[in-house]
């Protein structure tokens, strides 16, 4: 079976073009369009993060191009005023950067992402140096695990484990990502922790269950019918 990616480090990108925080407004186009990326890390001295610079960072000077901000919008867009006359990355960049850790997690950094509107996060170290660089699409990676990969995990690290004895009339299938339990099971209280460690696995796109409770055996003294 396959590693299971559950942390930054397992699908981060570690090749990173990047600019400092000298570079000119038209080198980081220039570098923007050769490597085909949205945005750039600016670093200084061995490669420490300071910031970021993004396609959002340089579009003011476009924006203002033909008109000056009245008094209003200078006083509502006060730094996409300031980065129009800005020309270089430490002028442009948001600082301080917005980063992750190669040890966090896969859904940490989809959180960061999501709830700061960003489309990828640069990779630091404890001393903040660049490591890498992660996307959405490189959180996404995880989907692309096989059907059978993600069964035989199910099946070894949480049917086995959760139900143990009562597992045998269980049976895990996988398609499309949506994993699926049918066949009898004896606790079926078990069931909502089931749900939550299946979609805790790196890949799963949902879990459903297709499953019966066994009856139970009659207890307690015979039934006896009237007499004759």
């Amino acid at each position: 079976m396959e590693h299971t990616p559950h942390t930054v480090s397992d699908v981060m990108t570690q090749t990173v073009v990047a600019v400092g925080q000298e570079a000119p407004f038209k080198e980081i186009i220039e570098t923007m369009e050769q490597w085909k990326v949205s945005a750039l890390p600016v670093l200084v001295g061995e490669g420490r993060v300071i910031g970021v610079v993004s396609e959002a960072d340089l579009l003011p000077k476009e924006e203002f191009r033909e008109s000056e901000p009245d008094h209003m919008q200078q006083l509502r867009r006060l730094d996409d005023v300031r980065k129009a006359g800005a020309q270089t990355a430490g002028e442009l960049m948001s600082s301080p950067a917005l980063t992750v850790h190669a040890g966090d997690t896969i859904a940490q950094a989809a959180r960061t992402m999501a709830f700061k509107s960003v489309k990828r996060l640069p990779v630091v170290d404890s001393a903040g140096l660049l490591q890498g660089i992660v996307s959405r699409s490189d959180l996404l990676k995880v989907f692309l695990r096989s059907d059978e990969d993600l069964a035989e995990e199910v099946r070894t690290e949480i049917v086995g484990r959760l139900f143990g004895d009562s597992s045998e009339g269980l049976e895990v299938t996988v398609t499309d990502g949506v994993v699926t339990f049918h066949g009898t099971i004896r606790d079926t209280s078990l069931l909502p922790v089931a749900a939550r460690l299946v979609r805790a696995v790196e890949g799963v796109v949902d879990v459903a269950f297709d499953v019966t409770s066994p009856t139970p055996a009659r207890t307690g003294p015979p039934v006896v019918g009237p007499q004759c």
